[in-house]
């Protein structure tokens, strides 16, 4: 699989996301800011729940950039098979016949991205599935509980 055509499309998704989040934010602030958004009274409080939103979502893309500045430094490179897993990954994983791809990023959990044909999940170290990953190689088996069932997963490719 072309790792870095597939940076390339976490990169694009990061940044459609940034740009609807700078939108919003500043849609948010002019509201927030809008002379009809003066407290009429010590109940009304639009004006200062514009500025909450505005806050939150300028906090989000300033965490998208931070997102998409770490994928650009990410290095490509290919693991071996029998190499650890680390951040910059492509793990396949398999349960019950079915395969997942997850891509270890250094930001940006949850992202979700379309390539050659197949989703690919982002995940982070940090996250309770990148901390079981970190460090197995093809081959492992994982035992994890999801929704209080125990299933096993087994590591098919590690690239």
């Amino acid at each position: 699989m072309n790792k870095r055509a597939l940076i390339r499309k976490i990169l694009a998704e990061l940044t459609s996301g940034l740009e609807a989040y700078v939108r919003a934010a500043r849609a948010a602030h002019a509201e927030a800011t809008h002379e009809q958004s003066k407290a009429e009274n010590k109940y009304d409080t639009r004006g200062l729940e514009a500025s909450y939103l505005a806050r939150g979502q300028s906090k989000q893309a300033a965490e998208i950039e931070a997102a998409i500045a770490a994928f650009e430094k990410l290095d490509a490179r290919t693991f071996g098979s029998g190499e650890p897993i680390d951040l910059g990954a492509l793990v396949e994983l398999e349960s019950a016949g079915e395969q997942t791809l997850y891509f270890i990023g250094p930001k940006a959990g949850g992202t979700e991205v379309m390539h050659e044909k197949r989703e690919v999940l982002v995940i982070t170290p940090q996250s309770p599935l990148g901390e079981q990953l970190m460090g197995r190689k093809q081959g492992d088996v994982l035992q994890m509980n999801i929704a209080g069932a125990r299933n096993q997963h087994r590591v098919t490719r590690v690239e």
